[in-house]
């Protein structure tokens, strides 16, 4: 009988919705559970969870990441109007990520997984574009007014004191829309610092975008914090490994990038880099080949799936027909949220776990063995196109014979 990898702290396990959530249990039982004695703290993120508990849920899963350390999270939907119709909901809850984030603070990295039967979309990309993406703030965390009608729209600052600045936004004639939203400098600070402390890990140069000639004070805030924080601390270190800081606007920073190799980390605001690191995930191949993680400033960690619940499938899948989704994100959360437990922990046999299933992963897809989205890109062409059940039970083959080794 195997002997199982044994466990000393728990992983807050965070399960989310729809196809990704089918999966989820599919990962756990094939290829994490025989293998260890799986120690986690179970929160039910999934969307009637959070609607039930008034998404108190998601703090307290937030609040146990604290505790424990590390987490790992499924995907999870961010009910628009649609979907408070479709689940019955009491409302449109905020974007459980960004709740998680504003407890936690950090940053997300997202790096594209390659493959050699892969090529990118973009000829030229030869080595991965990591998407550093602030965590806190901004539209994730904003707050909204739908302007019934004429009316004079002001922003408000109000000190301790008592004393006031305000601002006028804008003189409304009739209906319309109004948004506030805000950040911190402690927490743009952290975003910089993360960046470059990683920029410096990978030993790649660290790209910086924002809009401040449109925006005076909002993003040239970003940029000023970022120019000292690397003048003052991180010049020298960055020109002893001859790296480099570069910032730029970001409609040029995009312009840029498609005519770049890749290797280096393109540093975003946070709906920036939620938007920028869908469109690096897709064209290195498809956006379940991204591992995503959240690095707190206090030392906390969260794995997730970077993409969607995969709805298209989740429908097909529930009328009983046969789908093709790609695990290999849900996977690399959980390999990524091991091997950090086993870092942390000290524990050396869950690193050795997390490196051979990533391997893994990357060894039968480039055997030819992978789901529909690889497919339709692979040359050569894929030997064998599975369903999610099969990619699955077909990585576990291969890994349960590399494992016994």
């Amino acid at each position: 009988m195997r002997e199982k990898i044994q466990m000393t702290t728990p992983l807050v396990e965070m399960n989310g919705d729809e196809m990704t959530r089918v999966l989820w249990p599919e990962v756990k039982e094939t290829l994490i559970k025989p293998y260890m004695d799986l120690k986690t703290e179970y929160y039910d993120l999934g969307l009637q969870n959070r609607d039930h508990t008034d998404d108190q849920v998601t703090t307290d899963a937030a609040n146990a990441i604290r505790k424990h350390g590390v987490g790992v999270k499924c995907a999870t939907i961010t009910p628009n109007e649609e979907r408070v119709k479709e689940y019955g909901l009491k409302k449109q809850w905020k974007s459980p990520n960004g709740t998680i984030r504003e407890v936690l603070g950090g940053t997300v990295f997202r790096k594209p997984i390659l493959l050699q039967n892969v090529k990118p979309a973009v000829s030229t990309w030869i080595k991965p574009i990591i998407v550093g993406r602030h965590a806190y703030g901004d539209v994730y965390k904003n707050s909204e007014i739908r302007v019934p009608g004429a009316g004079k729209a002001e922003i408000v600052f109000t000190s301790p004191d008592g004393k006031e600045i305000r601002k006028t936004v804008k003189e409304f004639n009739g209906p319309g829309i109004l948004q506030g939203i805000h950040n911190t400098d402690d927490s743009i600070e952290n975003f910089a610092r993360a960046c470059f402390e990683y920029s410096l890990d990978q030993k790649v140069d660290c790209w910086f975008a924002t809009k401040d000639t449109i925006s005076k004070t909002y993003d040239q805030t970003f940029k000023n914090i970022f120019e000292r924080i690397f003048t003052k601390e991180y010049k020298n270190r960055f020109s002893g490994l001859d790296i480099r800081f570069f910032y730029t606007l970001i409609d040029d920073a995009v312009a840029r990038v498609m005519k770049t190799e890749g290797g280096f980390l393109w540093a975003c605001k946070n709906y920036d880099g939620d938007v920028m690191s869908d469109m690096v995930a897709s064209a290195f191949g498809s956006l379940a080949m991204m591992s995503s993680v959240l690095v707190s400033p206090d030392g906390f960690f969260e794995y997730e799936a970077a993409h969607g619940t995969v709805q298209r499938h989740y429908y097909k899948h529930r009328n009983g027909e046969k789908t093709s989704t790609n695990s290999v994100a849900l996977i690399y959360a959980w390999s990524g949220a091991l091997r950090k437990r086993g870092e942390i922990d000290g524990i050396y046999e869950l690193i050795r776990f997390a490196d051979t299933l990533e391997s893994t992963v990357i060894e039968t897809i480039e055997a030819g063995s992978m789901t529909g989205d690889l497919a339709r890109m692979a040359e050569p062409e894929a030997s064998e196109t599975l369903d999610s059940f099969e990619f699955i039970a077909r990585i576990g083959q291969n890994f349960d014979a590399n494992w016994s080794k």
